[in-house]
């Protein structure tokens, strides 16, 4: 396959504790053709983010550093990187999570071989304070629709990519902050501009729990993930209620050990 370009969106807020890892983890990479933009969400740190990032730039020049002025949302914030992206790929990367070192390697040649718009891959669950596993890894399906995915979403926007060469390029639903900013981006490329984005089922990266993550309050996602279903997809109230329990329940399986 040629070796193209891949920009790599990373939104961080207060992130200096961790974005070193993840920017190690990008450096790592076998698939060397790519543009790490992490887009400094107004963070309220004093700038010790900021300093891990421009410690990178410093010795490589693919590392770029975009500081917001005022706080948007991990929505806005992605949607900044969108803008000034100039690869052929895009790919999401959050400021604590890791990719093993195969991870673009291995997803190029998962889209070229589906001859896909959308890939995404499985992951591992590790700690907030450390790289050990404290879940099972998560394994996607082989695909989704969006129908699939108004049951509960498999996609992990730190797995996945996104061929914009022919997809083009697509936003986040500012709105949403950064509560379900993601879902809403998946629904709605899935709806109406890709029927079907495919899974790798082969463990390619570590997604971080975190305490005080936005979503590790399952109760406190129920109001905005009605939201979506029934003011954004406009879908009728009996359908949300049937979704929104099909939700839960995959929800309470997926981290009954949290």
């Amino acid at each position: 396959m040629k070796r193209k370009l891949v920009s790599i969106i990373t939104p961080m807020y207060n992130g200096a504790k961790l974005v070193g890892q993840t920017i190690e983890s990008v450096l790592a990479q076998t698939h060397t053709e790519w543009e790490m933009l992490v887009v400094d969400d107004c963070s309220q740190d004093e700038g010790r983010g900021q300093v891990v990032v421009q410690k990178y730039m410093e010795t490589d020049s693919r590392i770029k550093l975009i500081v917001l002025p005022e706080n948007r949302g991990a929505s806005g914030a992605r949607n900044k990187g969108i803008r000034s992206a100039e690869g052929e790929f895009l790919a999401f990367l959050d400021a604590d999570d890791l990719w093993d070192a195969d991870f673009l390697e291995k997803q190029l040649l998962f889209l070229q071989e589906k001859n896909a718009e959308i890939v995404f891959s499985s992951y591992r669950r590790i700690g907030e304070d450390t790289n050990d596993t404290v879940l099972d890894p998560f394994i996607v399906p082989v695909m989704v629709r969006y129908k699939d995915i108004l049951k509960t979403l498999p996609i992990c926007p730190s797995t996945a990519i996104l061929d914009i060469g022919r997809l083009g390029k697509h936003y986040f639903d500012e709105r949403m902050g950064s509560l379900r900013d993601d879902y809403v981006f998946w629904l709605y490329l899935l709806k109406n501009h890709v029927d079907v984005a495919h899974g790798n089922q082969e463990i390619l990266a570590s997604y971080r729990i975190r305490k005080d993550a936005v979503t590790a309050n399952k109760f406190s996602v129920i109001k905005p993930q009605w939201k979506v279903l029934r003011e954004i997809e406009k879908i009728s109230f009996f359908k949300c209620v049937y979704y929104i329990s099909c939700w839960a329940i995959i929800s309470l399986r997926k981290y009954r050990k949290i």
